[in-house]
């Protein structure tokens, strides 16, 4: 298995990653329970990676699976979650209107469970 894999995400579908982990800096409330459950040390790591991660993805690098993990499931949780996520606020501080982001949560998920890691 490659350390490193590059997916073929839109950039609709980039942007929603990218905005997700924005997300656990801005109205999310994380904890270093959440940010472990999501593969993350603790809360500084959510940050510090979710930095370095937001870059990756914007510039379009491969990234290792763990990473794509990473990236997917705390974009889910802080888009569905009111309780340590931004919830009801999503639409109002990503701009992304609820129905969208299911849309493409879905096809990122399609893509990336299609890859069998």
């Amino acid at each position: 298995m490659p350390d490193n894999v590059p997916f073929n995400l839109t950039d609709d579908e980039r942007e929603l990653l990218w905005r997700g982990l924005l997300e656990w800096g801005g109205p999310a409330s994380p904890t270093n329970a959440m940010a472990a459950a999501m593969g993350f040390r603790d809360v500084s790591d959510l940050h510090k990676e979710g930095s370095r991660l937001r870059a990756d993805i914007s510039e379009r690098r491969p990234l290792t699976y763990a990473d794509w993990r990473r990236a997917l499931l705390a974009t889910e949780i802080v888009f569905a979650s009111d309780v340590v996520g931004s919830g009801v606020e999503w639409s109002t501080t990503t701009g992304l209107q609820d129905e969208e982001t299911i849309r493409m949560l879905r096809s990122i998920q399609r893509k990336l469970v299609a890859a069998d890691w």
